[in-house]
């Protein structure tokens, strides 16, 4: 499919919006909207064909227009665009359509809880929306649904299509479906086959029709998180990628940096997807502070992507002024940041190989990962995710996080990037074979899983925490390692219990551990590979402890067998990227600061369900004298900080390691590394 190149500043506006409400679009004006969308540095934004609620903003023949609605708002917003030379992808639900569902309940899906087997039913006493089935002649619906607006507007900058996820389903078609191929609906197997059957059956036909009538069209499919691994997907029926990601909307901010570290090794351009509001989607007078827009656009482009803004618009139609006084300041930034951000590429030491690639797990939360990436953010290694695909020559250090299953053919390449020179590290299971033994040379022994479902360790002096040297807990058991040529790096100590019952607990949470070491290892490191015995990112991912991230720093730092890439003195809550712009002849080195607060989240307060997770960026607090030193492979003609354009003074060693001190900078801060062309 043919790739498609982004703008950097695009806001997706949501309309969904009830039947029950009147005078939709009364309030449009273009002159206004033109003029909102200019000085809020917009270059493109997402307008509605049609919305959850299955109501239609253009004028359709196929579906049904908003009752509310007395002429084609899609096509005065599209026009008023186009005109200031703003793009105009449209955009169509795919997998909600109350209004079509309505017509057709026949084409609703019924999900099947696998766990218990039974159905699941959607009252129409409750508010919400309504899923549709992928199996049903809903999709041929859609298909007709999309070809009208792209016979409507043959000019639009591409086609959105949201909500695709076909979950198991009951309904007749499913169950047709099954009983042609001879499955049994009672199996939860057979019911994910034709399930997974229904996804691939939208992306063919939706993504044909798209096709059909322009094969240039540019076209994505949304469904809230890229999963590694998914590369012939993402090849055959995308143009490019949309990483939808608000932070404060249960994403959280560290989800789009690990999302980016993947999708910027694959052939698409891509953006990152925040909101305006102050949680998640269709949040109305709902406002995020405008520097928490500031640092979550920088971060876009610190980690290679253009940006995006979700908003939703009033029914009446006009934009809001509050939120785009909020956008503007963030995509003024953006806007005078360009020139640093396009066509660059990611420099990394490290990669994680993403469970979900070497599973087809399509889980976004896996722990393990994303606790090894949050030890690398914090701890400021440059690093990429990866899948079973991509070339593992470029790291110097593989980490497989926790519990990965590794199939042979995976294992003969993971050993032939051993033979070369490279190393893994691998924690609990990661590496292991059915039996619990290991797949590579360890220079160790197994014994099992310890018995302890709890137990503690003490890291041998140079990888021990700053204040801790004492055994720390672990708050799940590690595997029995007895090392042989392995080098320990440091022992177990064993409760004297588990706690189970009446007889055996100790205090109010763990069994304290006997003063002597139990024999086992908590990890053991070769020159070609390092292991840890518990699943030590999962720890760290669930409960945060500072000590326990400390020993993990130091353990990457161990496998690297060297000094890394970069270094700089950016406390944890600091980011740092490196990008390569070849155009250019330059290096950027992104640095990124804020003061990321809870203030919120419980899930109800006197029953009112909260969505979010209340989190806040409030103050930007300044960072001063930020060291860094970052190893260049061609010689440094001059540095500078930019978008200022200020020549900054660095040192550069015999090796080629060039360094250099920011004496102050807020929120973001480039720095920019020349070399002749």
């Amino acid at each position: 499919m043919k790739k498609h190149a982004l703008r950097f500043r695009q806001v997706h506006l949501d309309f969904h919006t009830s039947g029950q409400i009147p005078g939709i679009g009364t309030r449009f004006q273009k002159g206004e909207w033109q003029k909102t969308l200019q000085e809020a540095h917009v270059d493109s934004i997402t307008l509605f064909a049609k919305c959850h609620h299955g109501w239609h903003y253009n004028n359709t023949e196929v579906g049904h227009r908003h009752p509310g609605l007395s002429f084609d708002l899609l096509r005065a917003q599209f026009d008023a665009c186009k005109e200031i030379n703003v793009n105009a992808p449209i955009y169509l639900s795919a997998g909600l359509d109350d209004a079509m569902l309505a017509e057709h309940p026949e084409w609703l899906a019924i999900h099947v809880d696998l766990k218990t087997m039974t159905p699941v039913a959607q009252s129409n006493l409750d508010p919400g929306f309504h899923k549709a089935c992928f199996n049903s002649p809903y999709v041929e619906h859609l298909c007709k649904e999309i070809q009208e607006v792209l016979r409507q507007f043959p000019n639009c900058d591409g086609i959105f299509l949201d909500i695709i996820h076909q979950a198991p389903c009951a309904c007749e078609h499913c169950m047709k479906r099954l009983r042609e191929k001879g499955l049994d609906p009672h199996n939860p197997d057979h019911l994910l086959q034709i399930a997974q059957e229904g996804l691939e059956r939208y992306y063919k036909l939706t993504t044909a029709a798209v096709k059909e009538m322009d094969p240039d069209m540019p076209i994505f499919h949304n469904s809230g998180h890229v999963t590694p691994g998914k590369r012939q997907l993402l090849e055959n029926y995308f143009s490019h990628l949309e990483l939808e990601s608000l932070p404060t909307g249960g994403w959280g901010y560290d989800h789009f940096a690990l999302s980016a570290k993947y999708v910027g090794n694959l052939p698409f351009d891509f953006l990152g997807m925040t909101g305006k509001f102050h949680t998640s989607w269709g949040e109305f007078g709902g406002y995020k502070n405008p520097n928490a827009l500031r640092y979550e656009c920088a971060a876009m482009l610190a980690f290679g992507a253009k940006c995006s803004i979700g908003d939703q618009l009033h029914p009446c139609g006009k934009l809001d002024e509050s939120t785009y006084r909020l956008i503007g300041r963030a995509y003024q930034e953006v806007e005078q940041k360009e020139p640093w951000c396009g066509n660059v590429h990611n420099v990394a030491d490290i990669a994680i190989l993403a469970k979900a690639a070497v599973e087809g797990s399509a889980d976004r939360e896996i722990h393990g990962d994303i606790g090894a990436g949050r030890i690398l953010l914090e701890g400021h290694f440059l690093f990429d995710i990866i899948d079973t695909e991509m070339d593992f020559r470029k790291y110097r250090l593989i980490i497989l996080p926790d519990d990965i299953a590794i199939p042979p053919a995976l294992q003969k390449r993971l050993q032939e990037y051993l033979d070369q020179g490279g190393h893994l590290l691998l924690t609990g299971r990661s590496g292991l074979d059915e039996k619990g033994q290991p797949l590579f040379d360890l220079g160790a022994k197994l014994q099992g899983e310890s018995p302890y479902k709890v137990d503690y360790m003490l890291p041998i002096p140079e990888l021990q925490g700053t204040d801790v040297d004492s055994p720390m807990v672990m708050y799940f058991p590690s595997q029995r390692l007895v090392p042989t040529t392995g080098r320990s790096l440091g022992d177990v100590y064993d409760p004297y219990f588990n706690r189970t019952d009446h007889d055996h607990f100790c205090s109010h949470q763990h069994t304290p551990y006997r003063p002597d070491p139990s024999g086992f290892a908590l990890g053991v490191s070769t020159p070609q590979v390092t292991y840890l015995a518990h699943p030590a990112f999962t720890i760290y991912k669930g409960w945060g402890c500072v000590p326990v991230a400390q020993y993990l720093r130091k353990v990457v730092r161990l496998a690297l067998g060297g000094e890394p890439r970069l270094l700089c003195n950016l406390p944890s809550t600091a980011r740092v990227n490196v990008m390569e712009q070849p155009e250019k002849a330059r290096t950027i080195v992104h640095l990124l600061n804020a003061n990321v607060i809870p203030r919120g989240g419980d899930k109800t307060i006197n029953g009112v369900a909260l969505w979010g997770n209340g989190i806040v960026i409030e103050e930007l607090a300044p960072l001063r004298n930020t060291t860094v030193s970052f190893q260049a492979e061609k010689p440094v003609k001059s540095v500078t900080l930019e978008p200022q354009g200020a020549p900054l003074p660095f040192q550069c060693d015999e090796k080629g390691r060039v360094s250099f001190t920011v004496e102050e900078f807020t929120c973001h801060q480039m720095v920019v590394l020349h070399y002749d062309a």
